[in-house]
């Protein structure tokens, strides 16, 4: 017999707005640029993504999840990587990472 416990409850709902997304149906690497992408042509692919979820139902609870967390990689919620990493140490969240 298997016993599950009370405190495990679906993640269903947690999720859901993901269905949502105006990104759904968009490349990932839109969102998720190369990490050696540099200058203007990065720039330009971040607008693009931007302008993504600028038409987005669910882009603040988007960027929610991207700051809770933390998402340290992509455009999550209309905001680049560089954008929540600033809101995350003003926060007083430091992390290190290393982009192989």
């Amino acid at each position: 017999m298997t016993v599950v416990s009370k405190a495990l409850k679906p993640v269903h709902d947690k999720w859901e707005w993901q269905y949502d997304g105006a990104c759904r149906d968009t490349d990932p690497e839109q969102f998720f640029l190369d990490p050696n992408m540099r200058g203007l042509n990065k720039r330009n692919r971040e607008v693009a993504a931007i302008k993504v979820c600028n038409t987005c139902p669910v882009k603040q609870a988007c960027l929610d999840h991207a700051l809770s967390v933390p998402e340290i990689f992509g455009v999550w919620g209309g905001m680049t990587e560089e954008q929540r990493h600033e809101i995350l140490r003003k926060r007083g969240i430091k992390f290190e990472y290393i982009r192989i």
